[in-house]
């Protein structure tokens, strides 16, 4: 399996947040990092996007078609913490968002936050159960720690999909060098 929570730690989870509102991402590097880089999984679109890479000194490089207004990376001085700001947040902003650092030419993604947008927040259930135990709880508790120590990220495939991607991007000037052979042989055939 991939492990990807070694080098970098991902917060929150989940984000449920109302359409126009605001969300906020943070990631924690384990040592200093010449920047970090955010990729948005859409599972609608079937597509792993580039978002932003902010460098240490707090200047930003968009992807494609990405809107500086909505993406913004906060630093703190120890280069060492990132957050991601997303404002205006609509539905089609939905999806899993990843912090990610390059080392060794591979890219390191964080566990993924799920972010879904609702035009509607959903009102807490009124419950008339009894209160849970104390001892109840501390159960609870001690799985829920027992489960994460040491845990890889079920999404083993989000870095092999990366793999792939910049296995592809890097077989494009190949591609093309055969084409320009190609043709020229075939000038040189033709033109006799």
């Amino acid at each position: 399996g991939f492990c990807t929570n070694l080098l970098l730690s991902q917060t929150p989870e989940h984000i449920l947040a109302q359409t126009n509102s605001k969300a906020e991402i943070c990631c924690e590097l384990k040592k200093e990092r010449a920047g970090v880089y955010w990729y948005r999984w859409s599972q609608e679109r079937q597509n792993f996007q580039f978002l932003i890479f902010s460098n240490s000194l707090g200047k930003a490089t968009y992807g494609t078609n990405i809107s500086q207004d909505k993406f913004s990376v906060h630093g703190v001085s120890s280069y060492t913490s990132y957050s991601l700001h997303i404002s205006h947040l609509h539905a089609s902003d939905n999806g899993t968002y990843y912090c990610s650092v390059s080392q060794s030419s591979q890219l390191l993604l964080g566990s993924g936050t799920q972010l879904s947008v609702v035009d509607v927040l959903p009102l807490p259930l009124k419950t008339t159960q009894a209160p849970v135990s104390k001892k109840n709880l501390q159960c609870i508790t001690k799985r829920k720690t027992t489960s994460k120590k040491g845990a890889c990220s079920p999404l083993v495939w989000v870095p092999l999909t990366t793999g792939v991607l910049v296995l592809l991007l890097s077989l494009v000037p190949t591609a093309h060098r055969l084409h320009c052979l190609r043709r020229r042989l075939w000038l040189r055939i033709h033109g006799q």
